[in-house]
């Protein structure tokens, strides 16, 4: 069960917002937010089983801050942005590895389904004194494998949200997540994965093969 009552109208992504995850998988800090999307039918909620499909041979978690839009965004600056935040929620930016390499564009890698599991709530924002407060976490089989801090992005959460609304219209009840900390890892069969925001709670789901395949 997801935390929403509506499923968000698109969900925007950030890859390589901090500088060690660049690092990690070899490429370099962008000069301006790199985004990407994830189709709304990727969402799946807490304890909902990640699939792995037979097609990848290295699926990978990446832990992540998610943004609820409260507002209509269109061509706004950094305050206006951080105005309508309406709420922070834990994601899984989950990611087929291999097949990211492979492709000269991401949306097949990160696009299957129970590849973006969000939860288990949406929090309020005004539960943090800043945005750049807010930490997230993630462990696999109870080893923490990511820790990051919003304060290491190399473009904050207003800035992002400014950058998004310059390209697209965000609409209320749209997901931003944000960018992944450094030491995103393989996920196998038989697996579980947390993604925990301190005050926001834990989002757990388990890993499967796709029985299907």
């Amino acid at each position: 069960m997801t935390p929403f009552e509506k499923r968000p109208g698109k969900v925007v992504c950030v890859g390589r917002n901090y500088r060690a995850h660049a690092a990690e998988l070899g490429n370099a800090v962008p000069s301006e937010p790199l985004l990407f999307l994830k189709p709304p039918s990727a969402i799946i909620g807490p304890n909902e089983p990640i699939v792995i499909p037979s097609v990848t041979q290295r699926v990978e978690h990446e832990g992540e801050i998610g943004v609820i839009v409260s507002k209509t965004l269109r061509k706004v600056g950094t305050e206006q942005a951080a105005a309508a935040v309406g709420g922070i929620v834990c994601v899984n930016d989950v990611t087929a590895r291999d097949l990211q390499r492979q492709d000269s564009q991401w949306t097949r890698a990160k696009g299957f389904d129970t590849f973006c599991p969000v939860g288990p709530r949406v929090v309020e924002v005004d539960q943090w004194n800043a945005l750049s407060d807010i930490e997230v976490i993630c462990r696999v089989n109870g080893e923490e494998r990511q820790r990051g801090v919003a304060a290491d992005m190399v473009f904050d959460i207003p800035r992002v949200l400014s950058y998004i609304s310059f390209i697209m219209t965000l609409e209320p009840g749209d997901l931003v997540s944000t960018g992944s900390p450094e030491g995103v890892g393989p996920l196998v069969p038989g697996d579980r994965v947390e993604v925990e925001i301190p005050g926001v709670g834990v989002l757990s789901n388990p890993v499967e093969a796709d029985s299907a395949s």
